[in-house]
């Protein structure tokens, strides 16, 4: 409703026949209607739609408290954000009041003094949906006070005695009340802690250094951990685990599709790298199928996971690498197989190994590169189709590539194989400098990883030649 003709005391709010409802029933009632109308529930949410989202549905649906179970970089933390885009815009709470108390209802003992002081003409405030999401990163220094309260030393000093429900300083999940609180990395939460937050949760029943109080907070409490903690380091303790109605269990892209999705999506876009850099097909599947394989890869600590975030960096990585040529060259670029080598700087630091011998993860990197180019290029060629190609250099043709050379180096090289421009175009139909350039490059690379071509590395630059 406009803001002119919002209810601004409670005898308001019961003229307007105003329901308050739970924060589960509300986002229910909301998921209720975006589901009648066919909207899409959870946008920018990719390789979810068949297997966590149906789960997310009905746990939403039950009313139930959800735990998001998976390795990082699966949108987690984005999943429980986008949870929170099903509250309603606003909400009425008694103005002032540190819990967004229900003004039929109040559970603070502030409130309560002032309902029984003014009746119904105590005023109200409206909370945006905004102000109605928590989240806190589970660390070992958290404490009581950080998530349930404390007692306040100044309010004690100003004359209340302990016993004082008004001396309470309270924490985030109480500050909270009618709202989500997300905790993540929930295994990491001490075990005394945790006993709090069930108590709160399901028994209402809180106590701060001794005072006991009865809260009644309404809260849809979500949270996420990390299979390897949840299960393996058995941190979440028994009567905790048992309050969750739902646990999802999330996962990486299943396609390289998917994968790339993600990738367009999310990658950090410059205007003038737009206009100056073209990124192949090939060379974005060539991003994606290097993830996969490092998800695979027996040397990379697969309980750590390969976050989407590779994909992402090393997808930034060649567009900076293109552009600097482009800047350097003066002329239009796109990211070649001599560009990879750079994303061993935004792969390394993501990446966990088995083995900690010196030097073990530039191979590994290497050698996932190599893998990946070979697997794209069998999408697209067979080796077998090249024999004509292979004629020029068993003839004495000599092909010298490189970041630093200029497309038009190449565009020339071009017109010494026989056969190659119409292979070129099954890959790069446009015929400009840039990405044949680039085309050439991933099908000398992929003969040479075929071994149909050898390569030569001489001053920066790969060499090919029979």
């Amino acid at each position: 409703m406009p803001r002119s003709e919002r209810p601004r005391t409670v005898a308001e709010l019961r003229k307007s026949r105003y329901k308050v409802v739970t924060v589960k029933q509300e986002i229910r009632n909301n998921l209720i209607k975006k589901i009648k109308k066919g909207e899409q529930l959870f946008p920018k949410i990719v390789g979810f739609e068949d297997s966590v989202i149906p789960h997310l549905e009905n746990a939403i649906l039950a009313g139930q408290d959800i735990i998001l179970l998976g390795e990082r970089g699966q949108a987690k933390s984005r999943l429980i954000r986008h949870i929170a885009s099903l509250l309603d815009d606003e909400i009425p709470v008694i103005a002032g009041c540190e819990l967004n108390d229900n003004p039929y209802s109040p559970i603070c003992r502030q409130c309560k003094d002032k309902v029984a002081a003014d009746g119904d003409q105590v005023e109200i405030a409206w909370l945006p949906r905004e102000q109605r999401y928590s989240e806190k990163l589970a660390t070992p220094d958290i404490t009581v006070a950080d998530l349930i309260g404390e007692i306040d030393p100044i309010r004690v000093a100003e004359g209340r005695y302990l016993s004082d429900e008004l001396t309470i300083h309270y924490g985030l999940i109480p500050r909270t009340n009618r709202g989500i609180f997300c905790i993540n990395e929930l295994p990491d939460l001490s075990e005394r802690i945790q006993v709090g937050l069930f108590n709160l949760m399901e028994e209402r029943d809180i106590q701060i250094k001794g005072y006991r109080i009865m809260l009644p907070l309404d809260i849809l409490l979500v949270a996420s951990a990390n299979p390897e903690d949840y299960t393996n380091r058995g941190r979440i303790i028994t009567p905790l685990k048992d309050r969750y109605g739902a646990q999802i269990r999330t996962h990486y892209p299943k396609t390289w599709e998917d994968e790339l999705d993600i990738v367009e999506q999310e990658h950090v876009k410059f205007p003038d790298t737009s206009k100056s850099v073209t990124m192949p097909q090939y060379m974005r599947e060539v991003i994606a199928e290097f993830t996969s394989l490092a998800r695979r890869s027996p040397e990379v600590n697969q309980r750590s996971g390969v976050s989407v975030r590779v994909s992402i960096a090393n997808y930034e990585t060649l567009l900076g690498s293109a552009f600097k040529r482009s800047l350097r060259q003066k002329e239009a670029a796109s990211p070649r197989v001599s560009d990879l080598p750079a994303i061993m700087a935004s792969t390394t630091g993501k990446l966990e190994m088995e083995s900690a011998e010196d030097g073990r993860e530039t191979k590994v990197v290497d050698d996932l590169i190599k893998k990946a180019v070979l697997n794209v290029f069998a999408r697209y060629y067979d080796a077998k189709e090249f024999d004509a190609v292979l004629a020029a250099f068993e003839s004495g043709l000599v092909v010298e590539v490189g970041s630093s050379i200029p497309s038009s180096d190449y565009v020339k090289d071009l017109r010494k194989m026989e056969q190659m421009p119409e292979m070129i175009k099954r890959i790069e139909p446009s015929g400009d400098p840039a990405p044949v350039a680039s085309a050439i490059e991933f099908v000398l690379e992929g003969l040479h990883l075929n071994r149909r071509l050898n390569r030569g590395h001489i001053d920066g630059k790969f060499v090919y030649s029979v």
